[in-house]
Parts: structure tokens; sequence; C-alpha cells
């Protein structure tokens, strides 16, 4: 290693470093209780002895001591002021243990030689962790993109980096110096006030942020970011403070367009009127922005039109919204023409007379590379027709012959010194300007102002434009969704049914919500009500998709958990579909916005035979039960994760409803009116239910008076209703028989299914029945083995149902005429209206239904 410089720090000036005196034979004459430490060894173990003795390897002593006449080999007097190395040492426990050490010279021999020295050692570890404090220290004092600076008890300047506060007025000699004795009292205080905090507690101050005036350039100042921490002597005691500075002007300022850009994004998101979207975002602009803002908008765009593409013909404009101290000298109504194509004149060179914003070389300038990574700027490459112009130095420009007057637009704000306008540029077309202006004292306008005033013209045009098309884009969504509904009223044999629908207000847009009454076999019927996210057309056609999809997996007789799972697995192969969706395909024409995939649902299926009605949900809120008797509850669901989310099971639950009862299944637009949280609205709704008598009045009657109070045009979400009053099926009306699986009890079947008939007053079905029941049973016999079930059940129609404990579902086939069977299920299909077969718990039940004779 090399000599030791005389001005470095020392690496072992410690404490606790272990020490050992040598004379100059080697031998160890002295040992500290460090040492001792260190090593595990006793002062009476290791004095006397030779130093060679504690190395590892006692033969690598020479090569020890080369180190140190390497080291002098640089330096003429590099052994007198000693020499560094390393070596592996053996620890009193027999392992080994590397160290560095130090060697210091005591006395010199008449020959140059030491005759007595000093070592000082310590575990390389922690001599290689001095060297990185150090260099690390060194390195951070002479960086410049920070300033850092060291103070003492009493806030004094002790040590600064070169790149303290590179500002105008800052001393370049800062040592002893307080803050306030170069910046603004105001700003020193503050500061201190800080540092003296963290003296006083020890907790670090991070990411604090200030404005930095100096006495001597007090212009806006910058924007600094700091942070300190406690230093402390080695007996606790504070010391003082080690602070870093961080200039942040150009950050805050790009973060202030970005919030200004934000804020008008989500006011031009506000309102899909035309008006309202132009004077939301004028509000926005003046007076952050500018002292006065306007936008001028093509008069075709009033009344649902599109102008014509640019550059045809001047369109007239219209100032429909002004904000801002000088709104009245630009009253709103007044037409006007366009100004020629000047907004696609080159921009003002930036060092040119009519420059804006300081000179380069200013305390404000953002430097060289333009704009930092946060600032603001076009989403896309702007055409030279969409592109604004700037001007600057208006109460300075020369008037009358010879002159440059300012444009018409520019001049309209008395006082104004500066003003900038973008066009309102959507798919090529010009639907209006924005235009801003700044009077008194404010700071002149900027290139990187237009530029952002240009981002912000682009989204509002589109925001325009939207607005525009929205008014038949409504009226084409909600005629498909009133399209796509079934009929408001339905009659079961098991319940009686009404529903009401109503669209969301203009600005909200028609949403997905949708319900459904499907009936089942055995005069079962199943009862569906959706919500579809998002609004729209996209949201109108995933509902029609997912009411098709439920209404074919109901016609399967799945259990309603497996139905949402089936219908889940649906959604998430749109979701795919969108994803890759080739955007890229010319022959497909420009490509489509995306549009909602997720939707919640409630499926519930009611029997009247057994009072049960088995539901389960996916992300929709439980439905009420209006009993008899009067009262109010809702079901205890435990819903399942909206559809489109997948590998989540559905739990279903299962409820007895007594005959009367009445059903209400909802959509959350009801009990989610901005009145409160759910749970109110749950509790009002339950209220409406009671109030409009749903157990003594026709539901068709009773609906109107459940969602009275919200009439159409006022919602923020749509509303669906779906009211169900449960029926039963009489013990009188129902037939079941245990039958015994031999062959021989099929005629036993059809001998009791002709006498129930009979009793029934139903003998014109007696033949078609009677094969039914033949060929039913015989299947299950000679298939399915196990107990078998006959039911018959008159509702509307005769059902015949014969279940068995096989879940191998019937296919019908058409046989060869060489086959002498497979003709049984073609038989029962020709004498059936419908026929089918349904899954069960126990195994599977096939079913018949004949319909009743009239009269």
């Amino acid at each position: 290693m090399r000599a030791m410089e005389s001005n470095q720090d020392y690496p072992f000036a410690v404490t606790n470093t272990a020490a050992a005196l040598l004379d100059d034979a080697g031998t160890i004459t002295a040992w500290t209780p460090a040492a001792e430490a260190l090593l595990e060894r006793r002062s009476a173990e290791v004095c006397g002895r030779p130093a060679r003795d504690l190395l590892a390897d006692p033969g690598s002593w020479e090569a020890v001591l080369a180190q140190g006449r390497q080291d002098g080999q640089g330096a003429r007097d590099g052994r007198r002021e000693g020499w560094e190395g390393r070596a592996t040492l053996r620890h009193g426990s027999g392992r080994e243990l590397e160290v560095g050490f130090r060697v210091i010279p005591l006395v010199h021999g008449p020959h140059g030689g030491a005759a007595r020295c000093l070592v000082l050692g310590a575990p390389l570890e922690l001599v290689a962790r001095w060297r990185q404090d150090h260099a690390f220290t060194h390195e951070l004092f002479l960086q410049g993109r920070v300033g850092l600076a060291v103070f003492d008890a009493d806030l004094r300047l002790l040590r600064t980096n070169t790149h303290l506060l590179p500002y105008t007025g800052v001393p370049v000699d800062l040592s002893g110096r307080r803050l306030a004795d170069f910046l603004w009292a105001e700003d020193a205080g503050l500061i201190e006030d800080r540092l003296r905090e963290v003296l006083r507690s020890g907790n670090p101050l991070i990411g604090f942020n200030t404005t930095t005036r100096t006495l001597d350039d007090p212009r806006g100042g910058r924007v600094v970011t700091i942070q300190a921490f406690r230093l402390q002597e080695p007996d606790g005691h504070p010391m003082g403070v080690a602070t870093v500075f961080t200039d942040v002007t150009d950050h805050e300022r790009s973060r202030g367009r970005l919030d200004l850009l934000y804020r008008a994004t989500g006011a031009l998101g506000g309102s899909l009127s035309v008006p309202r979207t132009v004077e939301d975002l004028v509000g926005v602009l003046a007076p952050t922005f500018g002292d006065c803002a306007a936008v001028d908008l093509a008069e075709t765009v009033l009344t649902g039109g599109e102008p014509p593409a640019e550059g045809q013909h001047p369109v007239p404009l219209i100032r429909m919204a002004v904000a801002g101290a000088e709104a009245d000298a630009l009253r709103t109504g007044t037409a006007h023409f366009t100004d020629p194509p000047a907004a696609a004149a080159p921009r003002p060179d930036a060092s040119g007379p009519d420059a804006s914003g300081p000179d380069a070389t200013g305390p404000d300038a953002t430097g060289p590379d333009g704009p930092g990574p946060d600032e603001p700027g076009p989403a896309g490459p702007r055409t030279r027709e969409c592109r604004g112009e700037l001007v600057t130095g208006l109460g300075t420009r020369p008037a009358g012959p010879g002159g440059d007057p300012a444009p018409e637009w520019a001049a309209a704000v008395p006082g104004a010194h500066s003003a900038m306008t973008a066009p309102l540029c959507a798919r090529g077309i010009r639907f209006g300007r924005l235009t801003l202006w700044r009077t008194g004292d404010t700071p002149p306008l900027e290139e990187d102002d237009l530029a952002l005033l240009e981002e912000i013209a682009a989204r509002a045009a589109v925001a325009v434009d939207n607005a525009r098309r929205y008014t038949k884009e409504r009226r084409t969504a909600v005629g498909l969704q009133r399209s796509l509904l079934p009929p408001a009223t339905a009659e079961t044999p098991a319940l009686e049914a009404a529903s009401l629908y109503l669209p969301a207000d203009a600005d909200s847009g028609v949403g997905g919500d949708w319900f459904d009454v499907i009936p089942l076999s055995s005069a079962r019927v199943a009862l569906v009500v959706g919500d579809v996210a998002g609004h729209g057309l996209h949201a109108t056609a995933m509902m029609g998709r997912l009411r098709s999809a439920v209404r074919a997996m109901a016609d399967l007789e799945l259990e309603p958990e497996e139905l949402l799972a089936h219908v889940d697995d649906m959604v998430l192969q749109v979701v795919a579909e969108a994803e890759s969706d080739d955007s890229e395909d010319g022959d497909a024409g420009p490509p489509l916005p995306a549009g909602p995939v997720g939707a919640t649902c409630l499926y519930a299926v009611y029997d009247p035979v057994t009072r049960l009605c088995v539901m389960a949900s996916a992300g929709h809120p439980p439905p009420a039960v209006v009993s008899p008797d009067g009262t109010v509850e809702y079901v205890d669901l435990s819903p399942g994760p909206p559809l489109g989310v997948g590998g989540w099971p559905f739990e279903p639950v299962e409820r007895e409803l007594p005959a009367g009862s009445v059903l209400a299944l909802y959509t959350d637009g009801l009990i989610e009116r901005g009145e409160g949280d759910i749970g109110q609205g749950m509790h009002d709704l339950a209220d409406r239910l009671l109030r409009a008598d749903v157990l003594g009045r026709p539901l068709r009657q009773a609906r109107h008076d459940v969602v009275e109070g919200m009439p159409p045009g006022r919602l923020r979400d749509d509303v669906t209703l779906l009211l169900a009053r449960t029926r039963v099926v009489e013990a009188g009306a129902l037939a079941t028989w245990e039958l015994d699986t031999d062959p021989a009890v099929v005629a036993d079947a059809r001998h009791l299914a002709l006498e129930q008939l009979t009793a029934w007053d139903l003998d014109e079905l007696a033949f078609g029945t009677e094969l039914i029941v033949s060929e039913l049973v015989t299947n299950a016999i000679r298939h399915a083995g196990g107990p078998v079930r006959l039911r018959l059940i008159r509702a509307d129609t005769l059902t015949c149902e014969v279940s068995d404990s096989s879940n191998t579902q019937p296919r019908m086939r058409r046989a060869r005429n060489s086959e002498e069977g497979g003709r049984g299920l073609y038989i029962v299909a020709q004498l059936s209206h419908r026929w089918g077969s349904r899954y069960t718990a126990g195994g599977k039940t096939v079913w018949s239904e004949q319909s009743l004779p009239l009269g």
C-alpha cells in the first residue's frame, strides 16, 4: 500500500483501535486492551514474543515487510512517515482474521532504520468502511449538481461545496456567514427555523420546499428542496447540521403546467353539453393561466352540424364563453369571422424582438435542452393549420402606416401586454378557437405557455366534438337498449312480474342495465337483473350479448352458480377478443374505442312447487323480499366478483318464499343516488316498496310509485326495477310416484298416469302422455338404474318428469331403417310442446311439456 499523505484523514484514529509496541527486532513489548479484544490474546501471552508468531503463516513475515519497502520506494522519507499493509493473523480461537495495519516509527536508528515502532490494527472490513466514508464525503463536496452545506450549532456556515446556491447575490466565500447575510430575511428565517428544529429533536428534515431570494437579485427567486440531518459529537452532543439544497424550480414550473392540464382535462370531461363544456374550460384557465380567456365556436357546432374542412372558406364564429377580469370586454354571443390563417404563421423567433419570457441567461431560463421530462406538451405533432399564435409587447407595438399592428383577436382586451390563441382542431376539422390574454404585472406569455394552450385546445376540440354528436348517439343508444329488453310485464304459473327501466341523464349517457323473466321447465321461472359497467353504445351492445348468453345458459337448466360461471367465461373471452383486435387491419375501418366489459348480475330460480328460490350474485346488490305479513328484508347473499374478473366461484343461496311474497330485483342506480351511502339507499328502497303497496296492488301499477321522484333525464345512472309476486302450484295439481327399477313397472307407470289425467279431466292428452311416460320410464330403468321418480304437474301446461340417479344426459338421434331402437326420444319430441333434461343433486330429470286443451 502507498504511504499515507500528511493531510489525509487517518483511518485508524479511533479510540478502540488495537495497538502494539515493537522493538527493533520485531519483538512485541506492549499490548493494548483493544488488541486483547481483537485477537482474544492476553498481554502476558504475546509480550516478549516475535510479532511474526501472530501471523497465520509465520513464513509470510518477509512478504508483510515487503509491503513497507514497496510503499517507501515512491518517496524518500516514506518509511519515516510510516506505511500501511494487510496481514492474516491467527485468532485466539484458532481461526484466521484479516486485518489492516499502520506502522508508525517512533525512534530512528543511526542508519535511518526504525528501532522501535507502533503498530495500529483493525479488521480489514472496518478499514475498508473507513476509506469508503472518507471517499464519500470527499466526492460529495466536489459535486456541483446540488448544494451541500454544514452549519455549526449557531447555524453559521462551516463548509459548503462550490455550488451551494448558484444564484446572483450569493457570496463566493460563505464560511462563518448566516443565511440572512445574503437571503431575504423571511426566506432565511423560515429555513433556519426548520434547521433549529433538526438540531433540537434530531429528526431529519426531508423534502422541505421553499423559495429562496437573494438580497441582490430578488426577482421571483428559486424553489429549492431542503434535506437536513443533525451532526453529533462523540459524546452525543449536537455539533451542527448537514444540509442539501436542490434547485427544483423548473420541476415545480413543469408540475404547475401539468396540474393545469389535468384540471382543464377534468373540466372538459364534466359535461356533454357544448356550452357547459366551454364554460367550465375558461373557468379553469382564468385567472390561473391568464387574466382573461375566451372560446369561440363555429355556428354550425351549436346546432349539431360539422364545420367544413379547414381552408375551404372562412367559418363564422360565435363567442360562447368568457372568464376573467376583463370579461366584460368580450361579450358572448357576438358573431365574427375567423382571422385569415394567421395561426398557421411561423412561430416568432425566441431571440427576436418579439420573443417572450426572460433572457436565456436569467434565473427563469429553462436551459438549452428545453422543457424537462415533466413538461406538458402536445400529445402529438400539430399540423400547420392547428398551430397556435403568440403575440407579445401589445402595449408597445407601433400603430398607423408602416407599423405592425396587433391582430384583431389579440387587441380585444384593453391593457393586455401578451395574448395567444390556439384552434380547436379534431379529425382535421376546426371547430373554433381558444384565446388567452395577460394584463397588468403578470409575466408575459412564453412559447412553453403556447405549447400548453395547444394541448388544452386539442383536448377541448375532442370534447366539443363529442358533445356535438352525443345527442344523436344517445337517441340511438336508448332506442337500441329498449329494443333489447323484454316486455315490461309477464305472467307465468310461478309468478306475476312487472319491470321498469329509466335511462340516465344526458351527461352520464345510456347504460347497460337489463332484466329478464325466463320460463323454465316444471313451471319454474328464472329472474335476472344485471348492470354493465360504463355507459354508451358499447354498454348497450354488451348488455344485449349478456342477456342472450344468460337466456342460452338458462335453457340448459344450469344451477345459478354454474350459469354465472359460464357467463363469466364468456365475458373473459370478450375481453380477450378486444385485446387481440388488430388495430392495423385496413379493411376493418378506423378502430373503435374500447368499451365496457365488466358487469354485475343476479340470477334467481323460483320453483312454485317447493316455493324455494335459489339465487347467486356476481357483484350485484341483494334482492329485497316483501313478505305477506308486510315486513321487508334483504336476502343475505355472499356476492362473488363481477363478471369479467374470473377465478372465483359463485355461492348459491336458497330461500323459501311464502305464496304472495314480492321479490324486488334492482340495479345500483336505484340505491346510489348521491343522497347517502348504499345502506341508506337500501333502507329508502324498503320504505318505497311498503309505501307503493306492492302486496295489495297490481305490480304494473305499483312499480311507478316505487321510483316516484326519479324522473328520466335527471339520473346519473340507469335505474332498473323488477318486481315479482310469487305463486304456488297447489297440491291437487301435482302427482308424484316412486318406481322400482323393474321393466314390469312401466305398465304400472302408464296406468298411474292415465288415472291422474282422468282425475284432472285431461283425457284428451291420454294417448300422448301414455307414450311419453312409457318411453321416459323405460329409458330410466334401462340406462340409469337406481330409484326412478315419475311426476306430473298441471299448470299452464302438463309437465311429465322422470328422474333417476344417472348424470348421463339423453341425446336424440335419427335411427336408421334397419335399427329397432333409438326412436324413443324422437317420439317424445313429436308429442311434446317442448322437452329437455336438467341435472339435479341426485342425478338428472328428463321432462316433457304438452299444451293443455282449449276450453
